[in-house]
Order: C-alpha cells, then sequence, then structure tokens
C-alpha cells in the first residue's frame, strides 16, 4: 500500500514532468487552472496507455506460455538427458512435465482479462484495501493539478522561511537544480522516444509478433537505468522463446538489444542528455538501490534527478570548504 510519503512524492515527480505542459498551454491564453486540468488528463491518458499496453502483452504471451509448457519440457529432455546420463543422474521428466503443466494451468489463465479480473477481486475483497487505493489515486492527482496552479508562487513562499541573506544563494542553487533536471528530462524522453521506436522496428522486421508492444515498452522503460533495458530484454527473449524456440531467432534478439544499449550509451544519451550529471555506474546503481529502499517505486523514478541535486549540493559545498580561511591554511 502507497505511503504517505510516497503518494506526495509520486505528485511532486508528476508535477515537475506535467509543469512544461501548463507552461505551454498558458503561454497560447489558456487559463492556469485550465491548463493544469488539461496536463493532469494528459497525465492519466499516457498512464492508461502504458497500461493497455501491458495487458496486451499479457493477452498475447500467457496462452503461449500455456500452450508450450510441455514442450519446453520435452526439448529440455532430448537436450539434457544425454549429459546427465554421463554422470549416471536420471530425472523423471513426465513427473517434472506433469507438474510443470499443474503449476502453470494453475497460475495462468487463458487470457490477461481473467489475470486482471482475479487482481480487481483480491482488491475488491477488502473494502478498506479498495477505498485505500482510490483514495490514494484521487490523493495523487489532486495535488498534483493543485501543484501545478500554484507551482510559481510555491517555490516563492517557501523562499521566505529563510533568512534574507541566503535567499539569493538559494534562489541560484534551485536555478541550476531546475535547469540540470529540465536537461535531464528533456534529454531522456528524446531518448526514450527514438529506443522506442527503433525497437519496435528492429522487433517487426526479426518476425516478432507483438514487436510493436515490446518495443515501445522497453524504449519507455529506458527511464529506469540499467533494470529497465534488463526488464525490456527478459520480455523480448521470452516472447522470442515461445514464438520461435531456442534458435537463431533468440540470438538476434539479443544482438538487438545490444546494438540498441550501444547506440544509448555512445550516441543517444552523450549527444540528447548529456554528460551534465556525470555520475559513475556505481554512484547509479547505488542511488537506485538507496531511493527505492526509502520510496519504493516512486524512489527509483526519483534515484537519478536526487542524486543530481545531491551533486549540486556537494559541488557549492566544496566551493565553500575551498574559498574558505581553513582550506586556504591562512
Amino acid at each position: 500500500m502507497l505511503t504517505v510519503l510516497s503518494i506526495f512524492m509520486a505528485a511532486l515527480i508528476l508535477a515537475y514532468v506535467l509543469e512544461p505542459i501548463v507552461e505551454r498551454l498558458c503561454a497560447i491564453g489558456l487559463n492556469r487552472r485550465l491548463a493544469a486540468l488539461a496536463a493532469v488528463l494528459i497525465g492519466i491518458g499516457a498512464l492508461a496507455g502504458l497500461g493497455l499496453l501491458l495487458i496486451n502483452i499479457l493477452q498475447r504471451d500467457i496462452p503461449m506460455i500455456r500452450a508450450q509448457a510441455p514442450a519446453w519440457i520435452q526439448s529440455t529432455q532430448l537436450w539434457l538427458a544425454p549429459m546427465l546420463e554421463r554422470f549416471e543422474i536420471s530425472l523423471n521428466w513426465e513427473e517434472m512435465k506433469a507438474a510443470l503443466v499443474d503449476r502453470v494451468t494453475r497460475q495462468f489463465s487463458d487470457n490477461a482479462e481473467v489475470v486482471i479480473t482475479r487482481v480487481l477481486d483480491t482488491v475488491l475483497a477488502s473494502v478498506q484495501s479498495f477505498i485505500a487505493v482510490v483514495a490514494a489515486l484521487v490523493l495523487i492527482f489532486f495535488v498534483v493539478f493543485y501543484l501545478l496552479v500554484e507551482w510559481s508562487s510555491l517555490f516563492s513562499r517557501a523562499s521566505e522561511f529563510l533568512p534574507p541573506r541566503h535567499r539569493t544563494t538559494a534562489a541560484e542553487l534551485a536555478k541550476e537544480c531546475d535547469q540540470l533536471l529540465s536537461q535531464y528530462l528533456r534529454g531522456q524522453l528524446s531518448v526514450m522516444l527514438v529506443l522506442a521506436a527503433y525497437y519496435a522496428i528492429a522487433l517487426s522486421l526479426s518476425g516478432m509478433a507483438g514487436a510493436v508492444g515490446i518495443g515501445i515498452l522497453t524504449g519507455l522503460a529506458i527511464f529506469i537505468p540499467y533494470i529497465g533495458f534488463g526488464v525490456g530484454l527478459a520480455l523480448a527473449l521470452i516472447s522470442g522463446l515461445l514464438q520461435f524456440g531456442p534458435g537463431a531467432e533468440l540470438l538476434i534478439i539479443g544482438l538487438i538489444y545490444a546494438a540498441g544499449q550501444l547506440l544509448e550509451s555512445f550516441v543517444l544519451t552523450p549527444t540528447l542528455v548529456g554528460q551534465k550529471i556525470g555520475l559513475h555506474p556505481v554512484a547509479v546503481v547505488f542511488a537506485l538501490m538507496f531511493f527505492g529502499s526509502l520510496f519504493g517505486f516512486f524512489g527509483v523514478l526519483l534515484a537519478l534527478p536526487a542524486a543530481a541535486i545531491t551533486l549540486v549540493g556537494l559541488r557549492f559545498t566544496r566551493q565553500q570548504i575551498e574559498g574558505s580561511r581553513w582550506f586556504s591554511g591562512q
């Protein structure tokens, strides 16, 4: 269940992402409240689209898993049994096949609708849980709306809590953080769109069914460093294994994702995002784990921007220390 901190963290992330849309709508003459409402509706539509994309993938792959599970055991037996016989190891393949078929049959239904229905039944089984989920979603979008409406005045009021002598410095740091995050988000969005198109086209050319959905999902998941690429690769390999079985097609899929990773690392990210953040890969993994442990899924989304803001603070602290008498030894 979402905690109060996670709810407001999610609202803050969504508001920051949607703020440029509000500014664009206001620039063409739309009222600030109407612009904020339109931006919230756009955000809801985008999230709903991602949900439908996941449902489409589930709807295609779940029946294939059920249908091909026995064949997996059979092919594994033909490949592995001779090697096990050399070490005098015998397995009861018929029992393993029966157990796998029984487990898959119980765990996976015929289509995604039944899976979703079961999830909804689980949520609806407890009135308290259902009310909590609905209340959390309503609260998130309610907070997002009012954050967007009062975005500028919100930070102006926050600066009033600082001593007057520190307000200029705080404003400069806030401006630097905003420029850093804006550059990162705009660049990352461009990378996601380019990679979504690349994976969708490349996987379609490989003959994979559902290539467009998996390709778009992979491109969007790139927003989460390393984890997003791993999830997309796993989905593509599983889908390829279901459709083609073990063979050259899986190698082609692997090469497509290897080329995509090279394209992202050496062309798109340096060009579109730049080296502004400049985090070491170990620091990226640490940030993902640290903020993920604090705020869950939203902490993972927040990890790199939060780490970037931390770097701004560290650079400012270093400048202050290097300019002090203690550091210079005077």
